[in-house]
């Protein structure tokens, strides 16, 4: 039970962390046998929106104009486009390009991450196309040579997409190197463990469950505590000048 108003969730011009205890859902248009925790949108200042999507069994999401990321965190997914049809279980992840009709039902009662952003073409490049993914098959990188922390890359580095999906997965007691600050912003949901965050001049708990948003040139800094290892799915812009 929360006491007296208490809870760890803040919202600042620049960053936010909310917490479970914090979280409302609401239907969003489109949606049947689902509801969806908006953690972050252009309401907040931010440039995507990202929620997370709770689906009865048969649930499933609405039609979306924008480009839209989905990881799955719970239960099973099907995505279907035309007559192909694919089904994600935990850690299986789709890219749909912008204006590309795809639907995505629920096999079972489930939970996944999802991005959706307005995409940003680049001239003479063509655009993404559907992808379909799972993590367990994308192979671990050092993080700029720490073999601590490992990242796995969930979207093509290429200039066709205009922004990055990647897991960032800490052995306990790590952390990064240097504290970030640019221009790209982030959203981050807390997989697995947890630690500290550092946001601007703030320092903050971050455990499981947890959604943090960073704006553009959010000073940045985490490390894991535990005994188990620290893991997060994180959303950045990318391969986009900075000009309008």
């Amino acid at each position: 039970m929360i006491h007296l108003g208490q809870t760890r969730s803040v919202a600042h011009r620049n960053h936010a962390l909310l917490t479970p205890d914090t979280f409302v859902r609401t239907p969003l248009p489109g949606m049947s046998g689902a509801m969806a925790i908006v953690h972050t949108s252009p309401a907040m200042g931010a440039a995507f929106t990202q929620y997370t999507a709770e689906f009865e069994a048969s649930g499933r999401l609405g039609p979306c104009t924008a480009q839209r990321f989905i990881y799955v965190l719970e239960g099973e997914l099907v995505i279907s486009q035309q007559w192909q049809e694919h089904r994600l279980a935990p850690g299986g992840y789709a890219y749909v390009p912008e204006g590309q009709e795809c639907s995505v039902t629920a096999a079972a009662t489930s939970r996944a991450a999802v991005v959706e952003k307005e995409y940003e073409a680049l001239q003479g490049d063509p655009t993404p196309k559907l992808l379909i993914g799972s993590e367990a098959e994308v192979a671990g990188q050092p993080l700029s040579g720490d073999d601590w922390i490992t990242v796995r890359k969930l979207l093509p580095e290429d200039c066709s997409f205009d922004f990055a999906m990647n897991t960032m997965t800490y052995a306990p007691g790590a952390s990064l190197a240097m504290v970030e600050v640019h221009v790209m912003e982030h959203g981050l949901v807390m997989l697995e463990g947890g630690g500290i965050y550092r946001l601007d001049d703030q320092w903050y708990a971050a455990s499981a469950g947890d959604f943090i948003w960073m704006g553009p040139y959010c000073p940045q800094w985490f490390g894991a505590l535990g005994k188990s290892p620290a893991k997060y799915l994180l959303y950045k812009d990318w391969n986009r000048h900075p000009l309008p």
